[in-house]
């Protein structure tokens, strides 16, 4: 991996942020395809790696409070676990336009990553074992690939076991 190696895709506020953290990371472009029906998944078969190191970002109100989980593709976020992370009670899903306007980004392309407005965030304890992971970097079709540890220092996020299923 090249500190900041870019390949078709350009900049987005994902990339930036990395570029400017001085992390190195890898990204990745591959042809979208909108009839899709899990945007992680297709980003794993496109990329031709595991699930288990692609990881949606995922937008959900702990007692009325955005907070972002990040899990592996492969699974699904648990909101109880979720919402005990960050020491709330109840944790539902965000409303999809909240969390676009919250994150700068497109579902579907919701990166971690350089967000409008920083929120909370929790990443899958299960993301740490592995030597890099793959998350949006900020458009349907683009990924960066990072180190889980620099994930975690740039979204200043928590790591728990919030993955279900």
């Amino acid at each position: 991996m090249g500190r900041g190696k870019r390949s078709a895709g350009g900049g987005t506020p994902a990339t930036v942020a990395a570029t400017a953290a001085g992390v190195a990371f890898t990204l990745h472009s591959y042809e979208h395809d909108p009839a899709a029906g899990s945007y992680g998944e297709e980003a794993a078969r496109a990329l031709g790696t595991s699930p288990d190191r692609v990881l949606k970002t995922l937008v959900a109100e702990v007692d009325g409070r955005l907070t972002v989980g990040v899990v592996p593709v492969a699974g699904s976020l648990g909101l109880k676990a979720l919402a005990a992370a960050v020491g709330g009670k109840r944790a539902v899903m965000a409303d999809p336009a909240a969390a676009e306007r919250s994150s700068g980004y497109v579902r579907g392309g919701i990166s971690p990553l350089g967000q409008r407005r920083p929120l909370p965030t929790v990443v899958d304890s299960s993301a740490a074992g592995l030597p890099t992971v793959f998350v949006s970097a900020g458009r349907r079709g683009l990924e960066i690939e990072l180190a889980p540890a620099d994930l975690v220092r740039l979204t200043g996020a928590l790591l728990a076991p919030i993955a279900a299923g």
